[in-house]
């Protein structure tokens, strides 16, 4: 496996884990941007999806599994298992984005 296979699975059907290696993970840490916040403000006074938010943590979240599986190739796994997200505000305006799970190098059984 040359890229790293991400699973919220703690075992994987059809592979076994050969070595745990440890924790992997990977943050993101965002700010709101002022022109963004605006049109949420707007979007509050009529209701519905606050889309400016939702691609931002999207893309966060996305930066955090980059990350975390950069972590986990170094260590020398083919795999994270178990993956959970994590979010908390570390600012005003500011909010990390935390991705973390197991390192392992599995194979197909």
């Amino acid at each position: 496996m040359s890229n790293i296979d991400v699973y919220t699975l703690e075992q994987v059907p059809g592979y076994k884990v050969t070595k745990v290696i440890g924790l992997a993970r990977g943050n993101s840490v965002r700010t709101r941007h002022v022109g963004k916040d605006i049109l949420a403000g707007l979007r509050n006074l009529v209701g519905g999806e606050v889309q400016e938010y939702t691609k931002l943590m999207a893309e966060s979240r996305e930066q955090a599994i980059d990350r975390m599986c950069d972590e986990a190739r170094i260590l020398g796994a083919n795999a994270v298992i178990g993956v959970r997200f994590e979010t908390s505000m570390i600012a005003n305006m500011a909010a990390e984005l935390l991705a973390f799970g197991t390192a392992v190098v599995m194979e197909k059984e």
